[in-house]
């Protein structure tokens, strides 16, 4: 009976250690369930169906495998992946790299705030340009007054708020569980498919992210000179990152699902608004406010993590870690945000810019993923905690099959 009863409070420590850790899995999550994410869902399920469920699948494997090993950069080093490229690889070189990131987190961004200002148009008749400087504005201010450990509790809600309301449209569709299953596992390219294909794997798997990831899993500001912290740190953020990704996992194969209600009456959603509107005959006036309410806490907090990103990327070209009272991070930030809404008063089609930005992510993704893959298989980088033979075996795996990817869908383009 003493042996039982030192077992459960071992198991209630057990659980109380965890949760400390748990946090930066949850924010980067929040990138890959924005509006980018909800535009390609969506055109995923209103035009195939449940035919390309399986690439959510293989993205969110792809992603918990990339989102550990960038987070383990962080944690071994002290430094995000802008600042160890800035440290580690040639000057020319990695400020080509950082650039091209930042350009990735500017389109992210402009995703993220545009969904924001499509949700006001849906809830109030907004104009869609006076919603963009309202989010981008309520964005700065968020990231200039909050620390960290605020923003995040933020997040948490938001990634709530968005989880519950998909969970509760998938109760209004009628789902074939067995072909939904089927679907996630064996995979399929339909005849015009490789866009959408790519714009899902570039909506999941963003470079962003994965700089973000190696900026905040640092934030704890745990003593790392001490080895069983380390190693106790890079035994907890796995958990957090498995189950965040999953919680991920869920929340965008929901979106496909409610998406394929669309395909089943034969109607293309060519936007947003097209598919919250349609929601209203299809499944009833509550999943179409739930719909637009959900995508702007998404679009802001989304918005939020790409900002922080844009700031550690920028901050990172000098050497320096994310802090917002940092004249490098506010900078970043602000080209991060500005950027964006620059580019949104030049969009004529939003539903179709948010299409392409997330096919760009995915265009740029080879590019970060080869220069983790360099850093994190680095002994001079990563010491005794470098990747392993089968670690490396799979990033380049990973890396293999987005460039392969990116390659067909540029042969398609032509």
């Amino acid at each position: 009976m003493a042996e039982k009863s030192k077992k459960t409070v071992r198991n209630k420590l057990l659980g109380a250690d965890l949760l400390k850790y748990i946090g930066p899995g949850i924010l980067v999550t929040v990138g890959f369930i924005d509006p980018g994410n909800w535009v390609s869902n969506i055109a995923a399920g209103s035009s195939y169906g449940y035919k390309l469920l399986w690439i959510v699948t293989l993205s969110t494997i792809m992603l918990i495998i990339l989102q550990h090993n960038a987070a383990h950069l962080g944690i071994v080093t002290g430094l995000c992946i802008s600042e160890a490229i800035n440290k580690h690889v040639n000057k020319s070189i990695g400020r080509v790299i950082t650039l091209t990131a930042m350009l990735a987190a500017v389109s992210t961004a402009m995703a993220e705030i545009l969904g924001a200002a499509i949700a006001l148009k849906m809830l109030f008749n907004m104009p869609l340009k006076i919603g963009a400087l309202i989010s981008a504005s309520v964005i700065v201010v968020m990231l200039f007054s909050n620390s960290y450990r605020k923003i995040e509790k933020v997040i948490i809600g938001f990634v709530s708020i968005i989880g519950i309301s998909f969970i509760f449209e998938t109760f209004l569709v009628d789902i074939d569980w067995g072909e939904a299953l089927q679907s996630a596992v064996i995979p399929s390219i339909p005849l015009n498919s490789l866009p959408i294909i790519m714009s899902v794997l570039g909506a999941v798997v963003m470079p962003h992210n994965l700089f973000l990831h190696s900026e905040v899993i640092q934030s704890r500001k745990w003593n790392l000179k001490d080895k069983s912290i380390l190693e106790k740190q890079l035994k907890y953020e796995f958990m957090d990152t498995l189950l965040s990704m999953i919680i991920g996992f869920i929340i965008n194969s929901a979106m496909i699902l409610v998406a394929i209600t669309f395909f089943k009456n034969n109607i293309q959603v060519t936007e947003l608004e097209q598919a919250q509107s349609m929601l209203k005959p299809l499944l009833g006036n509550s999943a179409s406010i739930v719909f637009a309410i959900a995508l702007l806490f998404a679009g802001l907090a989304s918005s939020v993590t790409a900002g922080m990103a844009g700031g550690s990327i920028f901050a990172g070209l000098f050497g320096e870690e994310y802090d917002i009272n940092n004249k490098h991070s506010k900078t970043g930030v602000l080209i991060t945000i500005l950027f964006s809404l620059v580019v949104i008063f030049f969009i004529n089609n939003p539903f179709q810019g948010l299409l392409y930005s997330q096919m760009l992510l995915s265009i740029q993704l080879p590019i970060t993923i080869f220069t983790q893959i360099y850093l994190t298989s680095s002994k001079k980088v990563m010491g005794v905690y470098k990747n392993t033979p089968v670690e490396k075996i799979t990033l380049w795996i990973i890396a293999g099959i987005v460039t392969i990817l990116n390659i067909m869908l540029l042969v398609n383009s032509f």
